[in-house]
């Protein structure tokens, strides 16, 4: 199989799959100007999200960390951002700066939207003629971050879907690239397993430290997860305990060992390669924009009942082996496995398959969640604001 990818190098030599020109808003009152200037100059690709006014301590740092990670992530060619007040618009700004990319800072206070949005827009207007004169390059596969996430699981999920994304993690991983998981709350009775394929007792209390810290928060709030974890529809399609759950998304974490545990919106940088923990929600949308802030430039997500997700940033790759959702949701479908099933195919054929689009998809080709325009983007919060 043909496994030669062409990505674009950043200047800090990381490489990406798309060639983004972001338009970022810091705080939700920000969005309009940004929604504005990406109006105006086409080729942009508008951030707006719900949050970034009045919190605080390790809120506010995820919140820092998630949008300068995803301005810096490698799919991302530059960035314009706009804010309210210009302390947090340069903190972001200088977060990005840092990897080399080109970026520029314009807040509101002092100017209003008509003039910000001027300035911005001239800014993006360069910064798009720019980026199209990119041109892709060879890179090795092992020089990409995936990541993973299973949602609207079933039955199907376990058996077929998610061991097929564990066949791709593995060969992913012997060549060489970066595989992120997480969905800390669906590990829950499986969580031993994970623990037992760290690479070293630091990983290991790492990983420990952060699963206990999400079921510290559970049980202190006393909640009931039932209809929550598992979710109606993984009760609909079979799943009638977390537990359940739990091994079916442990299945596509492959089999290699697991050489680091890293918070939410974390970028590794140990100098291992491999596969990687991320502590994160199991809500889709949040969980793949905390991935793509943490440098990741391709998700594999394997579905069961159906999931519409997409992300901006990074691009989504759905894999059912449910048939039914396969004939019934094939717009949403890049990757039918549903042959597994019925042993038509073997799982190394299914992950040969599976391989075969993560290239073509690296390499340019749309999603079905690109080309049908799903960009949820959804910031991850720690409490309320203050």
């Amino acid at each position: 199989m043909e496994r030669q990818v062409y990505g674009y190098r950043r200047e800090d030599g990381r490489a990406g799959v798309r060639n983004h020109v972001v338009i970022m808003p810091v705080d939700d009152i920000s969005n309009a100007a940004v929604e504005a200037v990406a109006h105006h100059v086409q080729g942009t690709l508008p951030l707006p999200h719900a949050y970034g006014r009045l919190q605080y301590g390790a809120d506010l740092d995820l919140h820092f960390r998630t949008m300068i990670g995803v301005g810096a992530n490698p799919n991302v060619a530059a960035v314009v951002v706009i804010g309210i007040e210009d302390k947090w618009t340069d903190r972001i700004v200088r977060g990005i700066a840092a990897t080399g990319k080109p970026v520029a800072g314009f807040s509101i206070e002092g100017k209003g939207d008509f003039e910000t949005v001027r300035q911005a827009s001239w800014k993006a207007k360069e910064l798009v003629q720019d980026a199209s004169e990119r041109r892709r390059e060879p890179v090795d596969l092992g020089e990409l971050v995936v990541s993973i996430k299973c949602g609207e699981s079933d039955t199907t999920t376990g058996l077929g879907s998610c061991p097929t994304v564990g066949v791709a993690v593995d060969d992913l991983v012997d060549a060489g690239a970066n595989v992120y998981f997480g969905e800390t709350p669906e590990l829950t009775g499986g969580e031993h397993l994970v623990a037992d394929r760290c690479a070293t007792p630091e990983v290991r209390e790492r990983f420990n430290e952060l699963y206990r810290g999400y079921l510290a928060e559970i049980e202190g709030s006393g909640a009931d997860l039932l209809g929550s974890q598992p979710t109606e529809g993984n009760i609909a399609g079979g799943l009638s305990t977390i537990e359940e759950k739990a091994l079916g998304n442990i299945e596509k974490t492959g089999t290699k060992p697991v050489v680091g545990a890293l918070a939410a919106a974390e970028t590794a940088s140990n100098g291992a390669r491999g596969l990687y923990f991320m502590d994160s929600s199991s809500a889709a949308a949040e969980h793949i924009t905390l991935m793509a802030a943490g440098g990741a430039v391709l998700h594999l997500f394997p579905t069961g009942q159906g999931n519409v997700i997409g992300n901006p940033i990074e691009p989504v790759i759905k894999i059912t082996a449910n048939p039914n959702t396969a004939a019934t949701m094939a717009e949403h479908v890049d990757v039918d496995v549903s042959r597994l099933l019925s042993r038509e195919i073997t799982q190394r054929q299914a992950g040969d398959m599976l391989m075969d689009n993560i290239i073509r998809t690296a390499n340019g080709r749309r999603t079905c969640a690109e080309a049908l325009g799903h960009r949820e983007f959804s910031l991850t919060r720690l409490y309320r604001s203050a």
